[in-house]
């Protein structure tokens, strides 16, 4: 079993394989100490305070199958429940983010089929997450890739990446809110082209776009991703879901609304002890000590 292992990891790729033993070296990975049949999972950061999820379905480029979603979905519960975890990253490999949905697994499917099962439905479960979630995208993010990536709060890409929703290629559409959440990012006229002609954007023109926030070298991404993470995960998390809330109400709705959630939002922070800290320290020139209360 120790020796599969092994060898599924060296399957991921030489930019994984690489990343992993600076990270072992450096002695700022632990195990979350749960195996899973498609994701690797691991807690990271000086503090052990970002939860790690890796795609990793190597020579399928991390298709997303109905398993690794599910296994996903439970990765998260884990670290949504762990007290220590301030913020959870999503990665793959240098070659592929996730090079879309399995189409094996669905070529069968049928439209009754598709219904009375609610096909997709749980897919949404890392948008779902209280806790910031943040994409590592190197390499393909096609598809139901792309779609996962942008279910996340912040997208870190590197200088390779490919995002794209080709499912109009193969006779359908995107599923898992490709032609909502990209028309949201990047305005109908764009998202449409992209929709429609099913061809990639690199990850300079998503970044130009809103899609991508920053672009790192495809090695550095990761280690620049959890040092984002570490960075959220330095605050109150009571605080930080609470403001996570507050922006997507910005996504989600009208602009009146938004701001009147977001002031009700702000008043409801003075009744926990993590702003009274805050504002405590700040007057007191010292660090903050948070209990997430």
């Amino acid at each position: 079993m120790a020796l599969a292992f092994k060898v599924t990891r060296m399957l991921v790729g030489e930019a994984y394989t690489l990343r992993g033993a600076l990270l072992k070296a450096s002695s700022r990975y632990a195990s979350s100490g749960k195996n899973y049949e498609f994701i690797l999972t691991e807690k990271v950061g000086e503090k052990s305070n970002v939860g790690l999820i890796t795609l990793n379905r190597p020579k399928a480029l991390n298709a997303l199958c109905n398993g690794l979603m599910t296994e996903v979905g439970e990765a998260i519960d884990l670290y949504e429940n762990d007290d220590t975890v301030g913020a959870i990253v999503i990665t793959g490999s240098e070659k592929a983010f996730a090079a879309g949905a399995d189409i094996k697994e669905m070529q069968n499917n049928t439209y009754s089929q598709c219904v009375r099962g609610n096909f997709l439905s749980h897919w949404d479960r890392v948008a779902r997450c209280s806790k910031p979630v943040i994409a590592a995208v190197n390499g393909y993010a096609l598809g139901g890739g792309c779609e996962l990536a942008m279910m996340c709060d912040i997208i870190y890409a590197g200088d390779k990446a490919k995002f794209g929703q080709p499912e109009i290629n193969i006779g359908t559409i995107p599923g898992a809110g490709g032609t909502q959440r990209l028309t949201r990012v990047a305005g109908k006229s764009k998202a449409m082209e992209i929709c429609l002609t099913g061809l990639p954007v690199t990850a300079q023109e998503a970044e130009k776009m809103g899609l991508v926030s920053k672009i790192f070298p495809a090695a550095d991404l990761v280690k620049e991703t959890v040092k984002l993470g570490e960075k959220i995960s330095t605050h109150s998390q009571l605080i930080v879901a609470l403001c996570k809330e507050a922006v997507n109400t910005a996504y989600e709705t009208t602009l009146k609304e938004g701001l009147h959630f977001e002031k009700r939002t702000f008043h409801a922070t003075f009744s926990t002890s993590d702003r009274k800290e805050g504002m405590t320290a700040f007057i007191e020139k010292r660090a903050p000590k948070f209990t997430n209360n």
